[in-house]
């Protein structure tokens, strides 16, 4: 294996500590950054723990960085805040209002995207343990898998924001005045585990039995 190759996984954990630990500065509101990054914290210390008894492959640890970056950027800001100015414009223009209004702050529903990514490494496991012995069974349930945790996401911020109330509760529900915010969260995270598969499904191949 490549020097590269073999430390990638490495870069990237030293990317991503660099990261939270700046943005661990001054958030603005301290009690909604670590409820939105505990559940980014906890896979960390759970993937570095078991890194030498389990590795991911290089691929899905790129994807599993993107996804934590990005949570921990809106951390940061509080996902209502975030600037996204030009990303928001750019959705403007591509007439999915339904899904990207004008005039809101579409940072975490790019965000609810990207979850769908954590689908692939999920499949990959599934494959690997050979917990499944076919491929399609190993997407269909890295999709399900990842469907599931995004609706309890959903009931873990409805039971945040009622009861923590106020601004810190409302920021981290981020629903910004959309009733439908969590189905909208949810179709994005299973759309984009769809994604994911449909870019990547491929590489999963080796892994099979």
């Amino acid at each position: 294996m490549k020097a590269w190759h073999q430390y990638f996984p490495h870069l990237l954990l030293f990317i991503y500590l660099v990261e939270f630990s700046v943005l661990a500065i001054d958030p603005y509101d301290r009690a909604v950054w670590w409820v939105e990054n505990l559940p980014v914290l906890l896979p960390v210390i759970i993937l570095a723990l078991t890194f030498h008894r389990f590795r991911f492959s290089n691929l899905s640890y790129l994807l599993i960085t993107i996804f934590f970056m990005y949570h921990t950027f809106g951390g940061h800001f509080t996902f209502e805040r975030t600037p996204f100015g030009f990303f928001n414009n750019l959705l403007s223009h591509l007439n999915f209002d339904f899904i990207f209004p004008e005039g809101r702050n579409n940072f975490d529903r790019v965000g609810h995207y990207l979850v769908g990514v954590l689908a692939y490494p999920l499949a990959e496991l599934f494959l690997r343990k050979k917990w499944v012995a076919n491929l399609p069974t190993a997407i269909l349930l890295g999709v399900l898998a990842l469907g599931f945790w995004a609706a309890l996401y959903e009931v873990i911020e409805m039971y945040y924001a009622v009861s923590e109330g106020g601004e810190s509760g409302a920021a981290f529900l981020g629903s910004q005045g959309d009733v439908w915010d969590a189905q909208k969260d949810m179709f994005l995270d299973i759309l984009g585990a769809i994604s994911v598969f449909i870019l990547f499904g491929f590489k999963l191949r080796a892994y099979r039995s």
